[in-house]
């Protein structure tokens, strides 16, 4: 006859669930063991002598084609030279794709200038896409002694000096000189705009003591804005030259201030070569030119009579 087991020989409460529990325990026992490995060995790869050491076996698994760089391709690039943007990117064709960082090029991207933001795809197939948007300047504003590239807005655009494509921004886009004048020229610049022949021969345009604008053409001459009525002012000059192809002349100065006429100065003409180089006698009897400098006015409109007043304006050589 068997004998019951006294009270002291029988198991815990403990000891019997973990008894019944130990096929529960055992799987996972062995899947903290394999998380602690994996989290040891992800740690370990992070280190860059572990890199170095496991970069022979990395370029042997990446070795099939398909997981290479097959082709790059950028668009949107108007500004910034594709070098500097596959300088950037750090990544040529034949290198793995896997090892490309979208989020690494994309932060060196955009440190370069003219660009605003990007957009880059990585396909597994090779192929890596490159959309660049560019914050394009507006025009080459010149100011104490500095020349700086701005938007419409007349902000500062980076640029990476007198180079590559930077310098053909700078040759390019209308120029603007003087204090204030970066965040006035939009208004100018598209006025002009509107006017092609004027356009082709506007080299740069002066801000005058912030207020008013004088223009600059090829030939040299300076035309004289007036305050706040610069577009009239523009298209009037069109409609004369039009009709009378008054800047293909030799003149000096157009003062265009006045609503009612302009006022010309033409270049006085080159003195003629003496007629016989060794005579040094001089004729005192022949009356003198008039000077040809002088101030002619003319009516802009047909009805307008010659105002006989002094120009109540600033000086017109300010």
């Amino acid at each position: 006859m068997r004998v019951p087991p006294s009270p002291a020989d029988r198991p815990s409460r403990i000891g019997l669930f973990l008894r019944r529990q130990k096929r529960l325990l055992r799987p996972i026992t062995g899947l903290l063991f394999l998380a602690v490995l994996g989290g040891a060995g992800y740690i370990s790869l992070k280190i860059p002598a572990v890199q170095e050491q496991l970069a022979p076996l990395r370029d042997k698994l990446l070795g099939t084609s398909a997981l290479r760089v097959t082709s790059i391709h950028i668009d949107g690039a108007q500004l910034t030279s594709e070098q500097s943007i596959r300088d950037a990117l750090g990544v040529e064709v034949g290198d793995p794709v896997l090892d490309f960082s979208v989020s690494a090029a994309r932060e060196k991207l955009d440190t370069l200038p003219f660009v605003d933001h990007v957009t880059i795809e990585r396909h597994l197939s090779g192929e890596i896409d490159v959309h660049i948007t560019e914050r394009l300047p507006y025009a080459v504003w010149q100011h104490q002694g500095h020349f700086e590239l701005i938007d419409k807005q007349g902000n500062r655009v980076p640029d990476q000096g007198m180079t590559g494509k930077d310098a053909e921004a700078f040759t390019k886009l209308p120029l603007v000189v003087g204090d204030g004048a970066n965040t006035s020229a939009a208004s100018l610049i598209d006025i002009i705009a509107q006017e092609p022949d004027i356009k082709a021969r506007v080299t740069a345009a002066v801000r005058v003591s912030d207020r008013r604008w004088n223009l600059t053409l090829r030939d040299g001459a300076t035309v004289l804005l007036p305050e706040g009525e610069e577009a009239p002012a523009i298209h009037r000059l069109a409609k004369i030259n039009a009709t009378t192809r008054l800047l293909d002349r030799p003149v000096l100065l157009i003062d265009m201030r006045l609503p009612d006429r302009l006022t010309i100065k033409e270049k006085p003409p080159a003195s003629p070569p003496p007629s016989d180089a060794g005579n040094n006698t001089q004729d005192t009897s022949a009356p003198h030119k008039a000077d040809a400098t002088k101030p002619v006015s003319h009516p802009v409109h047909p009805a307008a009579k010659e105002a006989k007043k002094d120009n109540p304006e600033e000086n017109p050589d300010e």
